[in-house]
C-alpha cells in the first residue's frame, strides 16, 4: 500500500451540479459492468459494444471499428464554434484481479488494474450531460474511446484514421484516475506530464563451457553484468543533471546449470525521458557500451531497441484552462497539485503532438477505505466518488473552452 497518500475526507461535491450527482449511481453501474468483462489491447470487442449500445440509446451520433474497436462520437453544440476533443481509453491489463469485490474481474488473468473502466464510464456521463443540454456550448464535442493505450498502443492508429481531420480539432483534453493522489486532488501541469518510453532487448553472444575452465569461454553473463553496470552510468554522466531520466534493465536471464559458463546471456529495459530532444539519444548510448564492452570481451550481441510512446507535454494554455476550472470544482485540502510527473508513459502524447492539448491526473486514492494500491497492482481498485467530479470537470472544460 502507498503509505505516502495521506487518508481523504469525505469528497466534497458541492461544486458538482445535481444533474451530474444524480448521474452517480449509473456511472458506477456502468464501470462496473466494464470492470467486470475486461479486455485487452485491440480485443475491446465487447466494451466497444457497450459504449456503442449507449450512445445508439442516446441518439449520439457515432463512428465503430475505427483502429479495430475505437469509437468516436459527435455532439453538436448550439452554434458553429471549436472543436474540442475528449479522449477516453478502454483497455485492461493481462493481471489476475485478488479483490473480493461483487464487481470482481470474471476473466481470469484479465483485470481493469488501471482506471480505464472509470475512464469510459466518466466519458460516457460527459456525452449523456452534454446531448441533453446542447444549449451549453457552442461548436464540437468529439468524444474519442481509445482502445489499446497499455500495449502496443491504439492513440497513434486512430490519428492515421483521420479522426482528428473531420472536422478538424482544435484542442483535446483528458484525464487518468490516480491512486498517487488523494481523492478529487486534480494534477494538473504544463510542459511535460508523463515521460517518453523506449524499450530494449539484447542478447548477448559468448562461448560456453565448464565452470571449472573459464579460460576455455566467454562467459555471457560476466559480459552481461558490466553492461547491466555500466548502463547506470548513462543519466549520471552523459544527461544534462537538469533532465531526468531513467535507464531500467528490467530482465535477465542467462545460464542453465550451476556448473556451466552460458553461451548466452538476454536482457530486456525501459528508458524514460521528459525531454523531448532525448528521442534515440539514450538508445545511441545503450549500443556504445554494448558494443565496447562485448568487444572488450570477445563477445558479440544483437540489439533491439525501439520509440513506443513520446512524452506527455501539456500545452500552456490548455493546462491553464484545466487548472481554472479545477480551481472552481475541488473542495479538498490539497486541491490542485501542479508539479505532479510521472516517468509512467501514455499514448495520450500522440494526440497532444498533433494538437494543443492537456492531460490531467483526478485523485482517486482512499486510504481509508483501502482504496489505495497502486496501478498494475492486482488488488488495485478507486473511490467510485470521483466518477462524478470527473464529469463535472471535462463538462465545465467544455464550457469553458467552447463558450455558451
Amino acid at each position: 500500500m502507498i503509505a505516502a497518500i495521506p487518508t481523504a475526507p469525505s469528497l466534497d461535491l458541492t461544486a458538482v451540479r445535481l444533474e451530474i450527482r444524480t448521474l452517480q449511481q449509473e456511472l458506477v453501474q456502468w464501470r462496473r459492468q466494464i470492470h467486470q468483462q475486461p479486455e485487452l489491447g485491440f480485443k475491446e470487442e465487447q466494451t466497444a459494444a457497450f459504449i456503442a449500445a449507449q450512445l445508439t440509446a442516446w441518439g449520439i451520433p457515432h463512428q465503430t471499428g475505427i483502429a479495430h474497436t475505437g469509437i468516436v462520437a459527435t455532439i453538436e453544440g448550439h452554434a458553429p464554434g471549436p472543436v474540442l476533443g475528449i479522449r477516453a481509453d478502454m483497455d485492461a491489463l493481462p493481471i489476475q484481479e485478488l479483490n473480493a469485490v461483487p464487481y470482481c474481474s470474471q476473466r481470469d488473468g484479465v483485470m481493469h488494474a488501471c482506471g480505464h473502466d472509470g475512464h469510459v464510464a466518466i466519458a460516457l456521463g460527459v456525452a449523456h450531460y452534454l446531448n441533453r443540454h446542447r444549449e451549453a456550448f457552442r461548436g464540437t464535442v468529439r468524444l474519442i474511446f481509445q482502445p489499446a493505450e497499455e500495449s502496443p498502443g491504439g492513440a497513434k492508429p486512430m490519428i492515421e484514421a483521420g479522426i482528428l481531420a473531420d472536422p478538424p480539432m482544435d484542442a483535446i483534453i483528458g484525464l487518468h484516475l490516480w491512486n498517487n493522489l488523494p481523492l478529487g486532488t486534480v494534477g494538473v501541469r504544463s510542459g511535460p506530464l508523463m515521460a517518453a518510453v523506449e524499450c530494449f532487448r539484447c542478447t548477448i553472444f559468448g562461448k560456453g563451457g565448464h565452470g571449472a575452465m573459464p579460460d576455455q569461454t566467454v562467459d555471457s553473463v560476466v559480459v552481461g553484468a558490466q553492461i547491466v553496470n555500466a548502463l547506470q552510468t548513462i543519466v549520471s554522466r552523459n544527461i544534462r543533471p537538469l533532465d531526468a531520466a531513467v535507464v531500467t534493465v528490467g530482465e535477465f536471464h542467462a545460464g542453465t546449470a550451476l556448473n556451466v559458463i552460458a553461451d548466452t546471456a538476454r536482457m530486456s529495459g525501459t528508458v524514460r525521458y521528459f525531454n523531448p530532444d532525448l528521442a534515440g539519444k539514450i538508445g545511441e548510448h545503450i549500443e556504445r557500451i554494448i558494443a565496447g564492452i562485448c568487444a572488450s570481451q570477445g563477445a558479440t550481441y544483437d540489439l533491439n531497441y525501439w520509440q513506443l510512446y513520446p512524452p506527455v507535454v501539456n500545452d500552456p494554455g490548455m493546462a491553464e484552462l484545466v487548472r481554472s476550472v479545477a480551481l472552481e470544482v475541488v473542495e479538498t485540502p490539497l486541491g490542485i497539485v501542479p508539479d505532479c510527473q510521472t516517468m509512467g508513459g501514455e499514448d495520450m502524447s500522440f494526440f497532444l503532438e498533433a494538437v494543443p492539448g492537456c492531460y490531467f491526473f483526478l485523485g482517486a486514492a482512499n486510504p481509508s477505505l483501502g482504496l489505495d494500491f497502486p496501478h498494475h497492482h492486482p488488488r488495485f481498485d478507486f473511490d467510485e466518488t470521483v466518477l462524478c467530479l470527473g464529469v463535472e470537470l471535462f463538462v465545465r472544460c467544455v464550457e469553458r473552452f467552447c463558450g455558451v
